[in-house]
């Protein structure tokens, strides 16, 4: 048992050497289209699917309330599958238009949509992609290396930092990092402490 642990650590930290020699630049670049984003008093749109969902709360909680330090909320809205508000768009509507129709309903452009997708083939995911595009809303994909499926939906405009891992559990967790790093760096950049 206590090799079997010490094998996870030693892959997790594998996988965030790797992410760290990798990501720095697409980290870079997101930070940045935040940035712009709230300085023009535009707002951030957050969406996740599956074991996503809770990574997608917390980057949206900590952008609503704060990250470290005491700091104005910043405007952010979580794509929600939770409450009477998923259950009334699934009963009415195919799986598929779970977010969409949430996205539409707050979506203008200049705003940023950050999407969580380990595998990249979540067609809740994938709509609402559409919808930005369609919008002429910039995307954040959070993806791995696993995806295949959004070649072909990203923009130039648009930034993917894709983990270099193919294990869902080391995906997850390298999200996390990303989303606390973005919002230390989001901070940093607009308040310019330490």
């Amino acid at each position: 048992m206590l090799e079997k642990i010490k094998a996870l650590y030693a892959d997790s930290i594998q996988t965030q050497i790797s992410a760290s020699d990798a990501l720095p630049v697409s980290i870079q670049k997101a930070v940045n289209l935040l940035v712009s984003s709230l300085l023009r008093g535009n707002k951030i749109i957050v969406c996740g699917h599956g074991r996503s969902y809770a990574n997608a709360q917390l980057l949206v909680a900590n952008l609503l309330n704060r990250y470290e330090m005491e700091r104005p909320s910043f405007p952010s809205v979580l794509l929600s599958l939770d409450s009477a508000v998923g259950s009334a768009i699934v009963l009415d509507n195919q799986l598929t238009t779970l977010y969409q129709r949430q996205f539409n309903a707050v979506a203008q452009q200049g705003d940023v949509l950050v999407v969580l997708s380990p595998d990249g083939n979540e067609d809740v995911i994938l709509d609402v992609m559409d919808c930005a595009s369609a919008k002429d809303v910039a995307i954040i994909a959070l993806t791995s290396m696993n995806n295949g499926y959004f070649q072909g939906l990203l923009s130039e405009n648009d930034v993917e930092i894709q983990v270099p891992a193919q294990k869902e559990s080391r995906i997850l967790e390298s999200h996390l990092f990303i989303i606390n790093a973005l919002c230390e760096l989001i901070d940093y950049s607009l308040f310019n402490q330490n």
